[in-house]
């Protein structure tokens, strides 16, 4: 059963908001660098491998240089993420890219970078060659199809919008050796928030024997596979986390038996999690403003959807849990609501909490990715600061929050001053 913790003291926290208004993320640095030597420690038998975290899960520099310092490098998938890479310090092969219909302008800041370009399309290739250049080494992305079972949240990968199909993936390789390319790496992700493990290992069951194939077929050899990322964490408090030694485990049995024990040249293996690497240690704390009792029974928030969007776009469960009151009875079931004028602006639905009043603070848990990057300005709404608990127990802004400033400066006023309408 996962234990849902708060790193600080209800005193610590009041206090803390003295400083920092609610609402705001806040992560915890100690939490977040111990999980990824979990998963490091997880993989220590193959040299060559390397973490890519997934930038879209918590796109902010300092956690990603936190992450750098401990060996990670960068998955982008847009521009922005590639700029946000290269200003933590992360470039060359430091950073993957994975994107789908892709402007010819992030291609070539990729190519520009030195990054490692996972093509998404067969049609890519050319298109790539075109605007920015075929490079020594690439990726390709596969889609197993029926072969491979998705979950929930990514769908069916014969359904998915991503990669190349079994037959599109030799011939892309063929191309692309005949195109000058020497070095080679294989990419898939059908999972996401996944909290078997085995699937992990079944996906690089499948890599392997396609590498094999591939090899044999073209005679090419690949440097890497990417199993992707999709490890979940555990929402709910009766789940359990992925045992990620297992996952290690299993993989090495595999890698040994149809990679070395084939003969086949020393492959890396890559990973591009996001989520399970800052979801557990991030929360996003908020006040309540309301109580109201009409048909049901509803506490406000002074956080909304645009803080923490999954609930309302998943129906995703997250932890809630008020600091002062834990050792109460949870006995007052309500709906825990946002200010958003959209009636599935909720945190939760039916949940037991302990008797909540206007003025509480409350701790809503693992929001440290797909939080605050799913933030948006619709109902002029502003994003909310976001926070590091550092080690030494100190706790530094690392993002401020908007503000209507931020909101407007997109408009032009003085435009609008000689606007005849």
């Amino acid at each position: 059963m996962a234990e849902k913790c708060f790193p600080l003291s209800v005193e610590q926290l009041e206090l803390l908001t003295r400083e920092f208004p609610t609402p705001f993320h806040i992560y915890d640095e100690a939490a977040i660098r111990k999980n990824a030597r979990a998963l490091k420690a997880a993989f220590t038998w193959n040299q060559g491998f390397k973490e890519y975290f997934a930038v879209k899960a918590a796109p902010n520099p300092f956690l990603m240089k936190i992450l750098k310092s401990e060996g990670f490098g960068a998955d982008c998938s847009s521009l922005p993420e590639l700029l946000l890479a290269a200003e933590t310090g992360i470039s060359g092969e430091e950073i993957i890219f994975t994107s789908n219909d892709t402007p010819a302008a992030e291609f070539k800041k990729a190519a520009e970078l030195g990054a490692i370009i996972n093509l998404d399309d067969i049609s890519h290739i050319d298109f790539l060659e075109r605007t920015a250049g075929i490079p020594e080494l690439i990726c390709c992305r596969y889609n197993p199809g029926r072969l491979k079972d998705g979950n929930v949240i990514i769908g069916h990968p014969e359904e998915a919008k991503y990669g190349f199909t079994r037959e599109q993936l030799v011939e892309g390789y063929r191309i692309l050796r005949d195109k000058g390319v020497k070095r080679f790496g294989l990419h898939t992700m059908v999972a996401s928030n996944e909290l078997n493990g085995g699937y992990f290992v079944e996906t690089a069951d499948i890599l392997f024997d396609l590498v094999a194939e591939i090899s044999k077929t073209l005679g090419i050899t690949f440097e890497f596979v990417n199993i992707g990322g999709g490890i979940g964490i555990p929402y709910q408090p009766e789940q359990e986390p992925v045992d990620l030694n297992a996952v290690g485990t299993g993989i090495r049995k595999l890698y040994e038996e149809k990679i070395a024990g084939a003969g086949l040249p020393a492959l890396d293996l890559r990973m591009e999690c996001g989520r399970m690497i800052t979801g557990p240690f991030g929360w996003l704390v908020s006040r309540v403003l309301h109580r109201k009792s009409t048909y049901k029974e509803y506490v406000g928030l002074d956080a909304c959807m645009a803080n923490l969007m999954r609930p309302a776009l998943y129906g995703a469960y997250h932890h809630i849990t008020v600091p002062a009151k834990e050792q109460l009875p949870h006995n007052f079931i309500c709906d825990v609501t946002g200010s958003l004028c959209e009636n599935n602006d909720k945190f939760a639905i039916d949940r037991a909490l302990p008797p909540v009043e206007t003025g509480d603070l409350v701790v809503i848990h693992d929001a440290g990715a797909h939080g605050h990057a799913m933030g948006f300005n619709y109902n002029g709404k502003l994003r909310s600061a976001e926070l590091l608990l550092r080690e030494t127990g100190k706790v530094v802004k690392i993002r401020r929050a908007e503000t209507p400033a931020d909101y407007f400066a997109t408009l032009d006023f003085e435009a609008l001053k000689n606007f005849d309408a």
